[in-house]
C-alpha cells in the first residue's frame, strides 16, 4: 500500500506543505515518467529548429551567417551553464532548481515563439539554454537520489538514456511536422505547455533534496570563471566553422577560455566550499565515463547533422520525409536502450558501453560509403541507421550510470553536470571539427574541377563520418583503458545481490 505523503508546516506560514514519499513503485514510475518527459523537451529542442531554419531566416530576414545562431545560441548557454546548474541543485534544492529551470525554459519558449526580429529570437534562444541548463543536471541527480544504485537505477537510467538518445531524432521529425503543418513558431511554442504541466506536477511528484556537505557559502569567482570559460570555448568552437580555426578570432578566443578555465582551477584549490571538488575525481571510473561521454557527443552530434543535410540536399527529401525517416532509428535505440540497462545489472556498465561504442563506429563507417549519385536511403541509410541505434542504445545507458557510480548524495548533481557538460562540449566540439573537414573536402573537390554538387558534398560528408568514426573507436578505446574493470564488476554483483551501496570504495 502506498505511504501516505508527509506533511510539514513552515514557521513562515499555517499552510501545509505536501512533501510526497517515493517509497513505493508507483511513486518512483510517476516521478520517472515525468523527469524523462522533461528531459525529451530539452533534448528535442537542441534539434527541433534545425528543419525549420529556413521559414526562419526568410520570415525574420536573418543574414544567412547569422542563421546559425539560432541553434549556436541555444548551445552555447546549455553547454556553458551545465556545472553551475549541477552544482546549484545540490546546494539550493533539486526540485526547486528542476522547477526554476522549467518555468525559465518555458517562458523563454514562448517569447522565442513570438519573436519578431533576429535579436529577439537569438536571446531567447540563449535563454532557453540557460533554462535547460538548469533542468537537465537536476532531474539526473533527483535520479541518482531517487533510485537506489544497482537493478532499479539501471532500470531507470535505461528509460533516461533511451528518451534522451531518441530526442534528437524525434526532434528532426517533430521540426518537420510543425515547421510544414502549422508555422515555424510552433516548433517554440510547443514546448510551453509541457514546460509548465511539469512545474506544475513537479511538487506532487518529485521530493526535495539537496546535498549535505556542511557548504554554507555559494563559491561565485568559480561560478563566474568556469561558466565564462565553457560559454566562451563552446563559442570558439562553434564560430570556428564560420571564421575559419586558425583565424586571430577563434585563437584568442580559445586562448581566453584557457585562461579562464586555468584561473578557475586555481580558484577551486583554494575555495573552502569550492563550486566543483576536486575530490570527486578521485573515482576512476566518473573521470573515465566523463572522457568517454565527450567522444559519444563528438561523434553522435555530427551523425545527425550529415544524416539530415544528405537526405535533404543529395536525396532531395522534404523535412517531413527526413523527419519520418529517423523513426527506425529513434524506435531502435529506445529498444536497444531499454535492454542495455539490463544488461548493466548483468555484465557490469564495462562490457556494454565498449560493444556499443564498436557498433557506433561499425555504423559510421557505413555511413561513409554513401554515394554522390544513385543513392538510396533504403539501400545506403537505413541498415547504418539500425546498426547505430543499437550502439548508441548501448552506449548512453552504461556511460550515465558509470558517470555517476560511487558518488555520494551531495555529489550527484555536480556528476550529473559534469556527464552533462562533457556531451553537450563534446557535440559542438565535434560538429565545429567535422563541419570543417566535410567543407575543407568539398572545396577541394570543387578546385580539383568536380562539377556535380551532390558528388562533392557527399565526398565531404563521408569523410566526416570517418573521422566520426575514428571519434567512437578512440572512445572505446578509452572506455577500456580508463574505465574501471572492477567498479563495472561490483556494479553487476551489487545489483544482483540487490545491495544498493555499490562501489563505495572504487579503484582510484
Amino acid at each position: 500500500m502506498q505511504a501516505e505523503p508527509e506533511v510539514t508546516f513552515t514557521m513562515r506560514s499555517l499552510t501545509p506543505r505536501i512533501e510526497p514519499r517515493l517509497d513505493t513503485p508507483r511513486a518512483k514510475n510517476l516521478a520517472l515518467i515525468l523527469l524523462a518527459m522533461t528531459q525529451f523537451v530539452i533534448v528535442i529542442d537542441a534539434a527541433i529548429v534545425n528543419v525549420a531554419l529556413p521559414s526562419i531566416g526568410s520570415h525574420l530576414h536573418f543574414a544567412r551567417a547569422d542563421l546559425s545562431w539560432v541553434v549556436n545560441a541555444y548551445t552555447l548557454t546549455f553547454g556553458g551553464f551545465l556545472l553551475l546548474g549541477g552544482r546549484c541543485a545540490d546546494l539550493l534544492g533539486r526540485r526547486r532548481m528542476f522547477i526554476l529551470g522549467l518555468v525559465l525554459f518555458s517562458l523563454a519558449s514562448l517569447a522565442g515563439g513570438f519573436a519578431q526580429s533576429e535579436g529577439w529570437l537569438i536571446v531567447a534562444r540563449a535563454v532557453q539554454g540557460l533554462g535547460a541548463a538548469i533542468v537537465s543536471p537536476a532531474a539526473l541527480s533527483i535520479i541518482t537520489t531517487t533510485f537506489a544504485e544497482g537493478a532499479e537505477r539501471n532500470r531507470a537510467l535505461g528509460v533516461w538514456g533511451a528518451v534522451a538518445g531518441a530526442g534528437g531524432a524525434a526532434g528532426v521529425l517533430l521540426g518537420g511536422i510543425l515547421t510544414s503543418g502549422l508555422s515555424w513558431r510552433w516548433v517554440l511554442f510547443v514546448n510551453v505547455p509541457i514546460g509548465i504541466i511539469a512545474a506544475a506536477l513537479a511538487p506532487r511528484t518529485l521530493a526535495e533534496s539537496r546535498g549535505d556537505d556542511g557548504a554554507s557559502t555559494f563559491d561565485l569567482p568559480g561560478a563566474v570563471t568556469v561558466t565564462a570559460g565553457l560559454a566562451l570555448l563552446v563559442y570558439a568552437v562553434v564560430d570556428a566553422v564560420n571564421v575559419g580555426w586558425g583565424s586571430t578570432a577563434t585563437i584568442l578566443r580559445l586562448a581566453g577560455a584557457a585562461a579562464l578555465l586555468i584561473a578557475f582551477l586555481v580558484i577551486e584549490t583554494r575555495q573552502r566550499h569550492p563550486l566543483m571538488p576536486f575530490s570527486i575525481f578521485r573515482l576512476r571510473t566518473l573521470r573515465g565515463a566523463d572522457i568517454v561521454g565527450l567522444l559519444i557527443g563528438m561523434a553522435l552530434f555530427s551523425m545527425f547533422f550529415f544524416i539530415s543535410l544528405y537526405l535533404q540536399n543529395v536525396l532531395h527529401f522534404s523535412p517531413i520525409k527526413t523527419g519520418i525517416s529517423y523513426l527506425p532509428l529513434a524506435v531502435g535505440l529506445i529498444l536497444t536502450a531499454g535492454a542495455a540497462s539490463q544488461l548493466v545489472t548483468r555484465f557490469g556498465f564495462k562490457p556494454p558501453l565498449i560493444t556499443g561504442l564498436l557498433f557506433v563506429a561499425g555504423a559510421l563507417l557505413w555511413f561513409s560509403q554513401v554515394p554522390g549519385t544513385g543513392g538510396s536511403y533504403a539501400a545506403d541509410i537505413l541498415g547504418p541507421s539500425l546498426l547505430a541505434a543499437v550502439g548508441l542504445g548501448l552506449s548512453f545507458v552504461p556511460v550515465t550510470i558509470a558517470a555517476v557510480t560511487g558518488t555520494e548524495p551531495h555529489e550527484a548533481g555536480l556528476a550529473s553536470g559534469l556527464i552533462n557538460t562533457s556531451q553537450q562540449v563534446g557535440g559542438a566540439l565535434g560538429l565545429a571539427i567535422l563541419a570543417t573537414v566535410a567543407n575543407s573536402r568539398t572545396q577541394s573537390l570543387f578546385h580539383a574541377g568536380v562539377h556535380n554538387a551532390n558528388v562533392a558534398l557527399t565526398k565531404g560528408f563521408d569523410r566526416a563520418f570517418l573521422v566520426g568514426a575514428g571519434f567512437a573507436l578512440l572512445a572505446a578505446l578509452l572506455a577500456a583503458v580508463l574505465i574501471s574493470s572492477r567498479d563495472s564488476r561490483a556494479h553487476a554483483e551489487a545489483a544482483h545481490a540487490g545491495d544498493p551501496a555499490v562501489a563505495t570504495a572504487p579503484a582510484s
